[in-house]
């Protein structure tokens, strides 16, 4: 199947050029970071975590929104999901490969990477980290993979395959619930020490993924002949209207908490991010944008025209993906850090070789998400004819 990805319109050329051409100066400047170290980047003593980490963080919700198609789907057998599960496994492919790229650029040097495989720390949430990204990434390979190849066949998938489907459904849990474990269990940084940290990851993952999915199956709908299907679309737009209400609850919650119990550590940052402290406020307009795009989305979500209509369908989504994307790929890890353990405020900017290589992975990630997309599309165009 994998001969599909080498055909196709001119758009869909185009489209690979550009990305080729953004992976290009991406790769640059990382031979740039390569050369040098991590001190093109804006991080330091104080913020050790930074653009990188904070995309890692956002991504890994995305890749594990995909079990909000499959448990419908293989589990409870809602036929509508049918068309729509592959693009969502898939999603979670490309995503989680984001995700490893981001880590491996955080890193430095990825030869560091070799010190988790070879000196193995079980006791480490870092190293089941590593499991749990790399296993998911295994099993939707296979599942996608062979799943597809059946149905290109006309037959039903292998009997091997159900275990695997099955075990994916936890296994998409555990991913963003062990990267939640990897940042609250630092108590040196007592705004993330909540234990509804996990809770909060999942909820915004059910949101931002899923509103990500309807987008690309909006636009598969719009540029090819395979329609993903509006029921569909409809019943995982209930999941994003519910999901995002949790979310925005639990944003909620963290200000009450706070606030009313006076916790001093959680005032200070809370301030930083949406007021400012000390002078300083370079996270202030990204939280409010975040703000406002949460509250327009509920808004949105909320109306019983949405449905019906397809630009306030799109608007919703847009609204959701990038508030859920602000707060987490944004906010949360940068925050984090200010202030620092002596209650000094030294903020974080990332530097443009910084930008570049980010941009790089993400080009990366919608390179390969591309190709699949075109592979998936292709076969089922193929069976509907």
């Amino acid at each position: 199947m994998l001969e599909r990805a080498l055909t196709g319109s001119d758009k869909y050329k185009r489209l690979l050029g550009g990305l080729l051409i953004l992976m290009g100066l991406g790769f640059a400047a990382y031979l740039t970071q390569w050369e040098h170290g991590l001190m093109i980047t804006g991080m330091g003593r104080d913020v050790s975590w930074g653009f990188y980490i904070a995309q890692f963080t956002f991504l890994v919700g995305v890749a594990a929104s995909a079990v909000m198609v499959v448990l419908p789907y293989y589990v409870h057998d809602v036929k509508v999901f049918g068309k729509i599960t592959i693009l969502g496994e898939f999603l979670a492919i490309a995503s989680v490969i984001m995700c490893l790229l981001f880590i491996m650029a955080d890193l430095g040097k990825p030869m560091r990477v070799l010190n988790v495989l070879l000196y193995p720390t079980p006791n480490s949430i870092l190293f089941w980290d590593m499991v749990v990204l790399n296993g998911y990434l295994l099993l939707n390979v296979f599942i996608g993979w062979n799943v597809l190849e059946a149905e290109r066949k006309g037959t039903h998938y292998p009997k091997w395959v159900k275990p695997l489907i099955y075990l994916s459904i936890p296994w998409a849990v555990s991913i963003h619930t062990v990267t939640a474990f990897l940042i609250c269990g630092l108590p040196g940084r007592e705004f993330w020490l909540t234990a509804i940290m996990a809770a909060r990851f999942l909820a915004s993952a059910f949101c931002s993924g899923p509103a990500l999915l309807i987008l690309l199956a909006l636009i598969v709908k719009k540029y090819t002949k395979f329609d993903p299907g509006m029921e569909a679309i409809n019943k995982l737009l209930t999941v994003v209207t519910y999901a995002m209400l949790i979310s925005v609850f639990f944003v909620i919650l963290e200000f009450f908490s706070a606030f009313y119990s006076n916790i001093p550590s959680h005032m200070e940052t809370l301030k930083y991010m949406f007021f400012g402290l000390d002078g300083k406020h370079a996270l202030v307009p990204f939280m409010w944008l975040f703000v406002i795009l949460a509250i327009a989305g509920v808004a949105l979500l909320m109306h019983p025209n949405v449905r019906k209509n397809e630009n306030l369908l799109i608007a919703a989504c847009c609204c959701v993906f990038f508030s859920m994307y602000l707060d987490k790929g944004v906010g949360l890890i940068v925050g984090g850090f200010v202030p620092n353990m002596f209650g000094q405020v030294h903020e974080y900017m990332p530097t443009i070789p910084e930008l570049m290589i980010a941009i790089g992975i993400w080009a990366t990630g919608f390179f390969i998400l591309s190709v699949l997309y075109k592979i998936a599309v292709s076969v089922k165009e193929e069976v509907g004819a």
